[in-house]
């Protein structure tokens, strides 16, 4: 017959119990991978518990502190990070995932593989006003700022800016869908803006679109009449009203507004304007040169989140980052990640000129156009300095040893398929002629028509990266039809042959056609005056929209 455990027994049985455990406990955790890994996710925990109670009591701090500036700054000197940190301001934008996968989301904190990798920490921050914005970066809130590099100029003018060296060092994306022209009935090319009421951010990247678009039809922003907004959204707001034909907006907003327009229009985004608006990170020169190891990290470390975002899990784990950063359902930031391609080492390489082989659009190529543009339409109060003088490319030529292979090369141009027989009569999403001299019956081209097209057309094929360009050549009705007809096929085929060699754009990227003398300018169908065969004597390129 079983005894009965006395209540000592039962106690001195679960003390037993509880010392076996704890000894087990001790060897598992001090012998055992497991173990090791419980202690680890244990230390975590208290580290990030720590640095969480940190940020709640800078946050109440900061809230206690923060004050308007007269430019209506957010932030004063004692929101300062400590000196391992860096704090990087940030836009509504998708381009910045890179950043906030390998930081392991916004917040500064020891998870985040710059601080793993590199030693330091990064805080990012959404603040959309650029003005805060920069208010903010004077008083050295913060150490980053976020702009793109056509309207970097208006802050490399300013003196009040100017004094503060602002240093572009690092490209992060390119629009691609992200940006757009909007359109009322009856528009349906880049020429059909003439004389039309156009809503327009000013100043701001929508210029640059606006303006290169209307040069791609051989006109200029004063063939236009501007109807000034605040930014993007409003403009999109803007289009609903009766007096205004076009207007310049970000997406969503372009699907939103032409919804509510019956008969509107995406006249072109940056899918087809593929090289126009590129956007950019910068500091203070003496920032870059005082924290060189924390930028030369901050690059390499991007660079390496841009390359493993091709991977379809890490490219989730991002786009949920930057879901909880926008505070957007994540369809949304999946949907935003579509419209810009991500700058890679490579692409950083040709933004900044260090390739000196690539041909492409360049950094400086929008900075120094729009440098000159936004003091002509007085933006600006004087001229910038050149690009060269406001950039840093150390943390790029730092980097080139270590971000070497596939995942880290620049983008290739587009490739396209050889033109179909359609092609050759599509209607063109913008047409600009241009009048390109040859000796009489012959079809090379000559210094000087050369010279001509690089300054009339090469910037907006470049600009246009994603689109077809069909090159006509038109004569004059002197000779013979059929001699005509040939040699305006070969002068077009010169023109196109010119810039596939020149600029290392892809062969089937255009279209070349001999009109002869079967399409004459409006009012000079007869030939009848010298100057009317000389007009007829031209060259025309057409863009051509994306299929």
């Amino acid at each position: 017959m079983a005894k009965r455990l006395t209540m000592f027994s039962k106690l001195l049985i679960v003390f037993l119990i509880l010392l076996a455990i704890g000894f087990g406990g001790k060897w598992v955790l001090n012998n055992t991978a497991f173990g090791k890994n419980l202690q680890e996710k244990a230390e975590q925990e208290r580290i990030d518990q720590s640095e969480e109670e940190k940020q709640e009591s800078n946050n109440s701090s900061n809230a206690k502190t923060e004050t308007n500036s007269k430019n209506g700054g957010l932030f004063n000197n004692s929101n300062r990070k400590d000196d391992n940190t860096l704090r990087v301001q940030l836009v509504t934008w998708p381009g910045y995932t890179p950043g906030l996968y390998f930081n392991e989301g916004a917040l500064a904190n020891t998870r985040s593989r710059f601080y793993k990798d590199y030693g330091f920490k990064v805080e990012f921050v959404k603040e959309d006003d650029l003005l805060n914005a920069a208010d903010a970066w004077a008083a050295d809130e913060f150490d980053i700022l976020v702009q793109t590099a056509d309207a970097f100029p208006l802050y490399t003018a300013p003196d009040e800016m100017a004094s503060l060296n602002p240093t572009a060092f690092m490209q992060v994306d390119w629009s691609r869908g992200g940006d757009a022209i909007i359109a009322k009935r009856g528009i349906n090319s880049i020429n059909d803006l003439r004389g039309k009421k156009i809503a327009l951010a000013v100043p701001a990247p929508a210029q640059t679109m606006l303006i290169t678009a209307l040069e791609s039809a051989g006109m200029s922003i004063n063939d236009v009449k501007v109807v000034k907004t605040t930014d993007n959204i409003a403009a999109a707001e803007l289009f609903n009203s009766p007096d205004i034909d076009a207007a310049v907006v970000w997406s969503p907003f372009d699907i939103e507004a032409t919804s509510k327009v019956p008969g509107s229009k995406i006249l072109l985004t940056t899918v087809e304007q593929s090289h126009i608006i590129g956007d950019i990170m910068f500091a203070k020169k003496e920032v870059i040169q005082a924290k060189r190891e924390m930028f030369n990290g901050f690059y390499e470390g991007w660079m390496k989140g841009v390359a493993e975002l091709k991977d379809p899990g890490n490219r989730r784990k991002g786009v949920k980052y930057l879901a909880e950063f926008l505070q957007f359902p994540e369809a949304d930031a999946e949907a935003m990640m579509s419209t810009v391609h991500l700058a890679s080492h490579g692409d950083n390489m040709n933004f900044f000129g260090i390739n000196k082989s690539f041909r492409g659009m360049t950094g400086g190529d929008l900075y120094n156009k729009m440098n000159k543009k936004f003091f002509q339409m007085k933006d600006n109060p004087k001229l910038a300095p050149n690009w060269k003088k406001v950039i840093a490319t150390g943390p790029i030529i730092n980097a080139d040893s270590k971000l070497r292979g596939a995942a880290y090369a620049a983008e290739g141009a587009k490739e396209f398929e050889p033109a179909t027989a359609k092609e050759k009569s599509a209607p063109a999403l913008a047409s600009k002629p241009i009048s390109i001299n040859f000796a009489s019956g012959q079809y090379k081209l000559s210094e000087n028509a050369k010279t001509i097209i690089d300054i009339q057309f090469a910037e907006v094929a470049k600009s246009f990266g994603n689109v077809r360009v069909r090159v006509e050549g038109n004569t004059d009705n002197v000779g013979g039809r059929q001699m005509n007809m040939n040699l305006s096929q070969k002068r077009a085929q010169s023109v196109a042959d010119y810039l596939r060699m020149t600029y290392n754009m892809s062969a089937n990227r255009f279209v070349v056609v001999g009109n002869g003398p079967d399409k004459p300018v409006k009012g000079c169908e007869t030939n009848s005056t010298a100057n009317c065969k000389a007009q007829n004597r031209r060259t025309e390129f057409q863009l051509l929209a994306v299929q």
